[in-house]
């Protein structure tokens, strides 16, 4: 199951290549929660794997857990991002590719945390897929 959430990652990186370049030329600045979602991201997915290879499911409920800041990010993006098309018709198509890259990135956070919700499986037995309640907190 794991490497199929890998696969697809790799898939949506590859997604996200191409808006960059699609970006750059002119470059259009980059939001700063778009940043923020791509640090925390990039975080879920070194975690992930790292609590599969070290068999280590209290890493594992913290990238869960992290997964509810990139979807409030994500809220908060595309929300900024369609008060900017409508404010500015400039704005429409750097906007829309902005728009997908946010969810690009939001679906490799989802497959960060599948991954970390098969960690917690492998080792503990439970299933906290749709539980919030079984994940804890800090």
């Amino acid at each position: 199951m794991i490497t199929t959430d890998l696969e697809r990652m790799g898939d949506l990186a590859k997604h996200l290549a191409e808006a960059a370049v699609v970006l750059s030329a002119p470059p259009v600045p980059t939001p700063p929660k778009l940043s923020k979602m791509t640090e925390i991201s990039l975080t879920m997915v070194r975690q992930s794997l790292d609590s599969f290879v070290n068999l280590d499911s209290q890493l594992a409920r913290r990238v869960v857990r992290m997964d509810d800041e990139v979807d409030q990010l994500n809220d908060d993006l595309i929300a900024e991002l369609t008060a900017a098309m409508k404010k500015s018709p400039d704005m429409v198509e750097p906007g829309l590719t902005l728009f997908a890259a946010t969810r690009q990135l939001e679906r490799i956070a989802d497959h960060a945390t599948n991954i970390a919700e098969d960690v917690i499986y492998l080792i503990e037995g439970e299933i906290v897929k749709h539980r919030p309640e079984a994940i804890g907190s800090e």
